[in-house]
């Protein structure tokens, strides 16, 4: 039998809870095919950040690489630990040493779940690039605390970079209906923009059965909301696939439906997966957070890791619940109550 050994990473506020809910529905799936998932926690945190100086430890990183893959609840409590220090200690670096450079955050409305448009048919995928872009870390300040201060931030592109992204969105897209979207500014950043147009103009031709679109980020942002059930696969660079991907998560219902994958494509490191919702100081420890994102990005493991048939099992489980009427409104179910329903759907 063959066994899957994944790394845990609850994190700060809800993320405790819907990581515990994923958990019990993996294990459930697992009881019912021909593999076993074993978990190992690591309470890396803001928490942890105040207790030790650091969001993990020095060989966290190396701690990481010898599993499977990486579950993710959430990463943040803004009160206590700036976001700033929690982003870089923890998701970035996770994501660049271990390559991840394709984070997929699927979006489409689930059975039951009443969405704020009038156009409900619609199937997204939106991938975003994960390591470089906008979010390289490149810049710096100087004079600080002088009315002369000056601040830079330097996104960097490579020809690597977005060659790989645009190749892996096309494929994507052959399996699907075809159609990718690749977005950009390249009418006002006439530099890395216009670069990524050209790079994808050369991926392309690899692709002559995928009708490539070529969008700017605010005309991609209307159509999003206007026309979603136009789009199939969407590509874009870190910052314009982040505030995409956070689109796609309002039309499709919410941040409690949000599920991510951080993909290694080769499968030479761990993957990461994780809901989007972040850690919802407001509601931490209530027991009434959605474990639906969370439960959604456990199933994209699964696939990833070879099990697509006890993934598509989970998604049923959740369509099911969902159907009824169970995790559709915001606060009415308890996370454990949803869980609950899910495991019952499951089994």
């Amino acid at each position: 039998m063959k066994t899957y050994s994944i790394a845990l990473i609850p994190g700060d506020g809800i993320g405790k809870d819907v990581t515990e809910a994923t958990w019990q529905v993996l294990k459930g799936a697992a009881s019912r095919g021909d593999f076993a998932i074993e978990g190992t926690t690591f309470p890396w945190s803001c928490a942890h950040y105040l207790e030790t100086g650091a969001m993990m430890p020095p060989d966290g990183i190396e701690t990481l690489r010898k599993f499977h893959a990486i579950l993710l609840g959430a990463v943040g409590w803004p009160a206590e630990v700036p976001d700033s220090i929690s982003l870089h200690g923890l998701l970035l670096p996770i994501r660049k040493r271990f390559v991840q450079y394709a984070n997929i955050r699927p979006h489409r409305l689930l059975p039951g779940v009443q969405g704020p448009l009038r156009s409900e048919g619609f199937d997204i995928l939106c991938i975003r690039e994960n390591t470089e872009g906008e979010y390289s870390g490149a810049g710096g300040r100087v004079h600080s605390g002088t009315a002369d201060e000056v601040a830079i931030e330097t996104s960097i592109f490579t020809r690597i970079g977005v060659e790989r992204i645009i190749r892996f969105g096309l494929e994507q897209a052959r399996t699907r209906r075809k159609k990718l979207a690749s977005v950009t500014k390249s009418n006002a950043q006439k530099h890395s923009m216009v670069f990524w147009d050209e790079v994808t103009d050369d991926v392309a031709k690899d692709y002559p059965d995928v009708e490539v679109s070529r969008y700017h980020i605010d005309a991609m942002a209307a159509r999003m909301v206007l026309a979603p059930e136009s789009l199939d696969v969407i590509v874009a660079s870190n910052l314009f696939g982040d505030i995409l991907t956070d689109i796609g998560a309002a039309i499709q219902g919410g941040l409690g439906y949000a599920a991510s994958a951080n993909i290694n494509p080769d499968r030479s490191m761990p993957s990461m997966f994780e809901p989007v919702h972040g850690s919802a100081p407001d509601i931490a420890h209530l027991g009434i957070a959605n474990p639906i994102a969370a439960i959604w990005s456990g199933a994209m493991m699964l696939e990833h890791l070879g099990e697509a048939r006890a993934a598509a099992d989970v998604m049923a489980a959740v369509e099911s619940v969902t159907a009824r009427g169970i995790g559709t409104v915001t606060s009415k179910d308890s996370t454990e109550t949803i869980t609950r329903a899910v495991l019952a759907a499951l089994s």
